[in-house]
């Protein structure tokens, strides 16, 4: 039987990548994006592998009306969904910021993946051992300076992850994070903050896509891994976090992070 997958933002970036790989790997996947750009998806089209579409994930409506039409072509079940789509602004938050900025982030980021869950609920509760992947960020260990505002959605899809993963096992329902750290994708176009300088942007669409590919295809396991960070220094900044101190993972986040004066 084939599986279905449906991609928020994917016209671009990780999500575009992600919607390669698992077309390779036999999935139907949906393509939904804001920005028309699915040209380079035309072969994929013709071939029955990807269905694309337009989707405001800021809007209900525009979600329920995506997933209906791709869920058209599934007999009316989901095997997983993948929250991608995603905004960000660097900087100094008093200086870089703006009411508006600050909103569209937590519009997009936070909000996009609320609406997106609540919206896929019924496909994927109709659907045997279904899934929800969310992309997260590194930014979820612990406040990342230069990037507050990104930081805090990006904890907030932390929380949502770990929530409905407990509240939809009932569903048979399955919850999980992905959490890249800097990616060479255009949203960090013209985005050069403190951390960047200092950790590098050195993972590829194509690394983060492998590992949301592998996460959509993971089996079950007890107990269950929810949180998947992705590259060598998240995986140390992640595992470091569930063993120091609050104050000395404050102080390793801020040397690693953050151009400003720190003590301990």
């Amino acid at each position: 039987m084939t599986r279905s997958v449906f991609i928020s933002g994917s016209a671009r970036g990780i999500g575009r990548a992600a919607a390669l790989t698992l077309a390779e790997r036999g999935w139907i996947v949906g393509v939904y994006d804001l920005l028309e750009e699915f040209e380079w998806a035309a072969d994929l089209v013709t071939s029955g592998k990807i269905r694309t579409g337009l989707l405001d994930v800021t809007d209900p409506e525009s979600w329920e009306a995506a997933l209906a039409d791709f869920t058209a072509h599934t007999g009316g079940t989901l095997d997983v969904l993948v929250n991608n789509a995603g905004i960000l602004y660097g900087g100094a938050f008093m200086d870089e910021g703006a009411y508006a900025r600050d909103g569209a982030l937590v519009d997009v980021n936070l909000k996009g993946t609320l609406n997106g869950c609540r919206a896929a609920h019924p496909y994927l509760a109709a659907t045997t051992s279904a899934k929800v992947v969310n992309v997260c960020s590194a930014a979820a260990i612990y406040g990342t300076p230069d990037m507050a505002v990104y930081s805090a959605t990006k904890f907030g899809v932390r929380g949502i992850t770990e929530a409905l993963d407990l509240e939809w096992e009932q569903d048979d329902i399955a919850v999980r994070s992905v959490w890249p750290l800097y990616a060479k994708t255009a949203m960090l176009d013209g985005v050069e903050t403190s951390g960047t300088k200092r950790m590098g942007v050195s993972l590829t669409p194509e690394d983060v896509a492998v590992a949301v590919a592998d996460v959509v295809e993971a089996p079950r396991r007890t107990p269950a891994q929810v949180h998947y960070p992705v590259g060598r220094k998240t995986k140390l900044m992640y595992a470091g976090s569930h063993f120091s101190p609050a104050w000395l993972t404050r102080f390793i986040n801020a040397k690693l992070t953050s151009g400003y004066k720190v003590s301990l």
